[in-house]
Parts: structure tokens; sequence; C-alpha cells
């Protein structure tokens, strides 16, 4: 068959009858396709959680609070009121500042106290009469080794004859538990708190488990063998009490440094409990 180029007709037929032909191919060939991706993140991760913040995870145990105290009032406040629905607000001591971006507890907004290591504590309304289950909680930020974060004293406001179930930082930056009848028992964190991260503490004493020692969701230190506190009429203290006598104490008795959430339970905290409030943190 001959072609003429110069009918325009008949190139045009042939170029449809070509390109149906390319297009019944592939539709009938077989089909390879590749897809290669990298993802990397070395930073965020991802993980479940009972609370989404630590307002919610204080809530699901406030049934056993004596109180719970957010530490999130704006600067100048007076009134550190209590969350727990107890009704025993706190009162700011001496100078109260607040901090805006805590970094800690971010999903429940707000700002952070801090405290100036000078004059800045939180007393508690009412007195208790040897509480020998309790739990105490804080989440804090410094970087200076020294001061009281929560304790039992016999004073309300000014410095107590009587002190223990108390937390406080060594002169080596370390977290201690400490509680005395009779001798002196401390319990202490193996590292130090004092890198101007946040953490999260909690205190735990029972006469079935004795004392219990947990930073940032974690048991790091106990001791089951001493389980009864001095007996005594006293309050729950944050920021400032004496120290002075206990092991590792600095002359520094007043806290330096930002906290939020504080908080002191009639029961003991279990270690999951523990772990979801710190989580909430996070």
């Amino acid at each position: 068959m001959i072609v003429r180029l110069r009918d325009g007709r008949v190139v045009a037929a042939l170029l449809v009858v070509a390109l149906a032909v390319v297009v019944l191919l592939n539709q009938f060939a077989p089909t390879r396709s590749a897809y290669s991706a990298t993802v990397t993140n070395s930073v965020d991760t991802a993980a479940t959680a009972p609370y989404f913040t630590c307002a919610a995870a204080a809530q699901a145990d406030a049934s056993g609070a004596l109180f719970e105290y957010d530490l999130d009032e704006p600067s100048g406040s007076r009134t550190a009121p209590d969350s727990s629905g107890r009704g025993n607000a706190g009162t700011y001591q001496g100078t109260m500042t607040a901090t805006a971006n805590p970094g800690t507890c971010t999903r429940d907004g707000g700002t952070a106290y801090t405290l100036n290591g000078t004059n800045s504590f939180v007393s508690t309304p009412r007195s208790y009469a040897n509480p020998t289950t309790f739990s105490e909680e804080v989440w804090f930020r410094t970087s200076v080794a020294g001061g009281l974060l929560i304790g039992f004293g016999s004073n309300q406001v000014q410095t107590s004859g009587q002190h223990d179930r108390q937390i406080y930082i060594n002169t080596s930056g370390q977290l201690v538990f400490g509680s005395y009848n009779g001798t002196t028992q401390v319990i202490t964190s193996p590292k130090a708190v004092t890198d101007g991260a946040w953490h999260h503490v909690v205190s735990t004493m029972s006469p079935t488990n004795g004392m219990r020692l947990y930073l940032d969701g974690t048991l790091v230190a106990s001791n089951s063998a001493f389980r009864a506190p001095e007996n005594y009429t006293g309050y729950f203290r944050v920021g400032y009490d004496t120290i002075s006598g206990w092991p590792g104490a600095p002359s520094r008795e007043y806290f330096t440094g930002s906290m939020r959430f504080a908080a002191v339970y009639s029961t003991e905290l279990s270690a999951t409990q523990v772990a979801n409030h710190a989580a909430a943190g996070r």
C-alpha cells in the first residue's frame, strides 16, 4: 500500500490507528510502580496517657486530697485557691511573682509561681493531728541547691520547732525525703535536680510500705522499714520551713525557683497514680 504524505486525511487516519495501538498495549502490559520514603524525627514521641492536663490528673485523686494548689495566680495574689474542693485555700507569704509560659503542664495554661529564695512560701490554713499516711506532690524547677519543697511543721508561718515529713534539696542538688521518730531517716534521689529543668516529685509514707520517693514518675528511693513519723500536730508548708539538722541540709531554707500544682493527700498514691500525674505534665 502506498501512502501519499501530501494526503492529510490518510496521514491523520494512520496516526489515530497508531495511537490506539499504543493505548491498548499500555492497558494490557504489566505495571510496575515503586515508592520510597524516609521519615526522620528524633525529637517527638507518641504515647498514651490517661490525663491530658495536670489539673485533670489531680482531680482524679481529689477524693483523698487535703489540698491542691494550682499555683497559677497573677503576681501579687495573696490567696492560693484549693482546687480539691476541700476549701483549704493557702496564703502566699512574702512576694508572690507569676512567670508566664512555665514550660510544664503547658496544656493547663496559666503561669507558674516563682519563689525568690528570701521570703516566698505558701502557708496552709489548718493543722493536722499526726498524719501517718500521706503523699506530698509538686512540680518544680530550680538551679539552686537548697530549700524546702514541702514539709510538715509545728508552726503555721514561723520557723517550726518540730519538723519532719520534709522534701528538700541537699547541698549536692539531690532530692531528700526525711522523717523523724527518735532517729532521723532520709531517702535520697541518685541524681541532682538542680539542672534548671522541670521535675515532678512525690513522697509517700504509710504504716504498710514505709517511705517512698518518686522523681518524674519513677520510684528512685525507698525505706520500707521506717513506717511511723513523729507524732505531733502541725501544718503542711510549701516552699519554706527549717531543715536545720537534716542530712545534707544547706543553710538556705527558702526554695529558689518555680512551682506548679502542689498537693498533699491523706492517702498513699500508688506507683501508677504517680506515673499518671507525671505524664500529664509532659
